[in-house]
């Protein structure tokens, strides 16, 4: 198992989710490229080269973390598998720790669609670092390092990945309520 093999697989579970709500942006998107869900689509949207995103695939459908789609032959994350392997064990094998003070996107309970949620008591806020980024604070190292630049396009991927980082970061407190926002959001409770 791999780093990027979480964000390929939230990436697909955001993919489904747009086409079920019909988000006309992305349907947009994908008339312009190729199939969303194929390797080059992957690798387009998240900067992960095609024999990764393969070799991710594979790795992922051995776990348990994902099933082929029999009818389209696409990867088809187990999200009840993914939810119990980011909320129990992803803090013990990818472990994220605060760096120093950089320039980037806000993640974890900083994030834009995260921030009312959780009141910090003068803490610096955490950051992926990325040049490009506006807000200032403790730098992340991502799961990946293109996840910066992948998030700018998928608003969805980026709540999904701002939520993992508030697991792998948080207090007993802070996980717990990541935990339930991603629990209500990937089984739809």
């Amino acid at each position: 198992m791999k780093s990027q093999d979480i964000v390929i697989l939230l990436k697909l579970v955001s993919l489904r989710e747009q086409a079920e709500q019909g988000d006309s942006e992305q349907l947009r998107w994908a008339s312009n490229r190729e199939d969303l869900y194929s390797a080059r689509g992957l690798e387009a949207s998240l900067g992960i080269s095609k024999t990764e995103v393969n070799a991710s695939i594979n790795r992922s459908i051995a776990s348990g973390l994902a099933l082929k789609d029999r009818d389209l032959g696409r990867p088809n994350p187990n999200r009840r598998n993914l939810l119990n392997f980011i909320i129990h064990g992803l803090k013990f094998v990818f472990p994220a720790k605060p760096g120093a003070m950089t320039r980037g996107v806000s993640t974890a309970f900083a994030a834009p669609m995260l921030e009312n949620l959780l009141m910090s008591a003068g803490e610096y806020i955490y950051v992926w670092p990325y040049a490009k980024g506006s807000e200032m604070g403790q730098s992340v190292k991502p799961l990946f390092k293109s996840v910066p630049e992948a998030v700018q396009q998928d608003e969805l991927l980026y709540e999904y990945l701002a939520l993992v980082d508030a697991i792998r970061l948080g207090n007993q407190r802070e996980a717990g309520l990541a935990g339930e926002r991603l629990s209500e959001r990937l089984l739809k409770k």
